[in-house]
């Protein structure tokens, strides 16, 4: 299925029925009065919340959506029925604005969750409501009014507790195929993520999360480079980001450090939010690194940039160190869950003071890093 996030609409509710100008008639009654109903409301546009969904895609192609009218008034005293709704289901995390005024209509941010995208219009009213002591035969009647008419923006935000952060190649669609029943494409080529993939991970019973792999990200993205900026909304609703950094790239020149800051640089260019959301640094394809230079390669990565937050040394391929990695990510939400969310605390494991030639941290058998 074609991945699409964003979608231009028309919705059309239903205008109401006119009411109905009408008098009793019936034998041996002269002066039966007036009877003439109402006109039925117009049929409301919803849209609905629906979990089974992941994209807009039929919104691509379907683009108005209208509602039926209702009936008309009729006489003795018959009411006209209502339009029928019409109710459109979207994505859980889908963002609705009025494409002409730019206004915010609201966000499906759970499952079920309705709503109202155009209001029908309401009914007319009959003659019987204008009869009074002076005026036994009314004539008079109003017609319904029209129904809302909108055109609408929508935005496809998907919901994730996770997000995988890094370059083309760095290695996330392996990971989050590795620790989640999600399955990318995996290729030795750059930009193989064409969209973004969603992957629960369950570790343990009754306790999971929602992780996301968007496409890589390289320098000069906000300049279009690459696949751009399109798909970073998706990790804007994510409370945790995970840098992967490829510690053998195949081009011996690339320097993984320049690698980092150039996505952070661009993270500040696209939402300075975003880039301030908490991040561990994921030192990934240490399989492809020989054993007796792994400490070193990782204590230096730490060092030149920096990094206060908790580091990981971990094979995606291999496995090596996933499993911790995802118990502390699950602990971590579980305790942000708990509590207001707090910045990260810096991990003294990686105290810029401590980190020189000597002391620097070394690499447990569960892919952590210790002082």
């Amino acid at each position: 299925m074609k991945f699409v996030d964003e979608a231009w609409i028309e919705v059309a509710a239903g205008d109401g029925g006119n009411g109905c100008a009408s008098f009793r008639h019936e034998k041996f009654k002269e002066f039966g009065g007036p009877d003439g109903g109402d006109g039925g409301r117009g049929g409301h546009v919803w849209a609905e919340a629906d979990p089974n969904l992941n994209t807009l895609v039929d919104f691509r192609y379907a683009r108005r959506h209208e509602a039926q009218r209702g009936e008309h008034g009729r006489g003795s005293d018959q009411y006209g029925a209502k339009g029928a709704d019409v109710v459109l289901r979207m994505p859980v995390g889908t963002i609705i604005r009025d494409a002409d005024s730019g206004e915010l209509l609201g966000e499906l941010l759970a499952p079920g969750q309705r709503l109202l995208l155009a209001k029908g219009g309401d009914g007319g009213l009959g003659n019987l409501h204008f009869k009074s002591s002076t005026n036994r035969a009314p004539r008079q009647r109003t017609l319904g009014k029209p129904g809302e008419r909108r055109r609408l923006h929508l935005e496809l935000k998907v919901l994730a507790d996770v997000g995988l952060l890094g370059m083309p190649n760095a290695g996330k669609s392996t990971l989050i195929a590795a620790v989640s029943n999600a399955r990318p494409k995996i290729a030795d080529y750059p930009f193989t993520t064409l969209h973004p993939n969603l992957g629960v991970v369950r570790v343990g019973p009754q306790q999971s999360f929602v992780i996301a792999d968007v496409p890589g990200l390289i320098e000069g993205a906000a300049e279009g480079a690459g696949l751009g900026h399109q798909f970073l909304r998706h990790l804007q609703r994510t409370r945790l980001l995970l840098h992967l950094v490829d510690l053998a790239p195949f081009d011996e020149t690339v320097d993984p450090v320049a690698q980092v800051r150039a996505i952070v640089a661009e993270l500040k260019k696209y939402d300075p939010a975003l880039a301030a959301k908490p991040r561990w640094l994921v030192l990934n394809k240490l399989d492809m690194v020989p054993e007796d230079e792994r400490q070193a390669r990782v204590r230096d990565v730490v060092r030149r940039l920096r990094f206060k937050g908790p580091v990981y040394a971990v094979s995606a391929l291999t496995r090596q160190g996933l499993e911790p990695l995802m118990r502390d990510v699950h602990q971590w939400l579980v305790a942000q869950r708990q509590g207001p969310e707090d910045p990260v605390p810096a991990d003294p494991r990686f105290d810029p003071a401590r980190l020189g030639d000597e002391g620097v941290a070394d690499i447990t058998a569960d892919g952590r890093a210790q002082g």
